[in-house]
């Protein structure tokens, strides 16, 4: 495996190479970005990987110089799985000068749910991801169905921009009792990694109470979503949102919308203890 830090000498090793399967990662990897390689794998080669702690989507009350950075291990982890490239520029590389040209997202879609509580995190995510892919010029590009908002606000920023880039969603890996991997659950305590595959179990409880009846209302679905976030709190969480939504655009379903079986999905997004822990689960 090639480490490259210099996007020309990135830009070098790939030409020619039109089939490039890309996944950007922050790092720490674990179990489920690994499954995005093998996953990438399958939709092109070489398989190009990335690490860089992105600036740009950190709010001003998440300590980005706390988060993990583990990048020997991470490196070994690639290699293992086979792949290519591993980017790894430096903020310097990345960012030469101040990034005033910014993607927004629009707000219907980005200052919402996630976007609400993390004012600012898409339009970082969409700056990075864009830059990424220029300097990669993939193919395809795989990510995890765990950040479903993200996915979904990449996907239509690459459809607006006409990138020739082919956005592959890929199933949420998860632990034996639930609990979706994510980075952040080494931050969970002994106890609170024994509670947190509640998250889970509290979306499943609502997804059958909605796939169960056969007519439903707005009043009806936010008594769900009521129900749902009083049980969270009685047992010590902090619930930030959990909604049912459309999968098409993350907006609230109208009673129409659900009695036509329109396609929905359940996100959620809590904190426990001090870490904050996100999930979803389709209908």
């Amino acid at each position: 495996m090639k480490i490259i830090s210099n996007i020309n000498d990135l830009r070098n090793h790939l030409r020619g190479q039109n089939r490039a399967a890309f996944v950007p990662t922050m790092g720490n990897l674990h179990e489920g970005h690994l499954s995005l390689m093998r996953l990438a794998r399958t939709y092109g080669d070489p398989v190009v990987a990335s690490i860089f702690v992105n600036r740009l989507q950190f709010g001003p009350s998440e300590d980005f110089d706390k988060y993990p950075r583990t990048f020997e291990e991470d490196a070994e982890k690639l290699e293992k799985e086979g792949v290519y490239i591993l980017f790894a520029p430096t903020e310097k590389e990345l960012y030469p000068e101040p990034q005033d040209y910014r993607v927004d997202p629009p707000h219907d879609l980005g200052d919402i749910l996630e976007g609400e509580f993390r004012p600012g995190f898409f339009k970082g995510v969409c700056t990075v991801v864009l830059k990424l892919f220029s300097c990669v010029q993939p193919n395809a590009s795989v990510f995890g169905k765990k950040d479903y908002q993200q996915l979904m606000i990449v996907r239509r920023m690459v459809q607006q921009f006409a990138l020739p880039v082919e956005i592959i969603g890929a199933e949420t890996i998860r632990a034996d009792d639930g609990l979706a991997l994510s980075s952040r659950n080494g931050y969970l305590s002994k106890d609170e990694r024994l509670e947190a595959p509640e998250l889970f179990k509290v979306l499943n409880e609502i997804k059958q109470s909605v796939a169960s009846a056969s007519s439903m209302t707005h009043s009806m679905i936010q008594e769900i979503e009521r129900a749902a976030h009083e049980k969270l709190l009685e047992r010590g969480w902090q619930p930030d949102y959990l909604s049912v939504r459309l999968q098409q655009n993350l907006l609230v379903p109208s009673q129409e919308q659900f009695n036509k079986k329109d396609p929905l999905v359940i996100l959620a997004a809590a904190k426990l203890g001090k870490t904050r822990l996100i999930d979803n689960l389709e209908i």
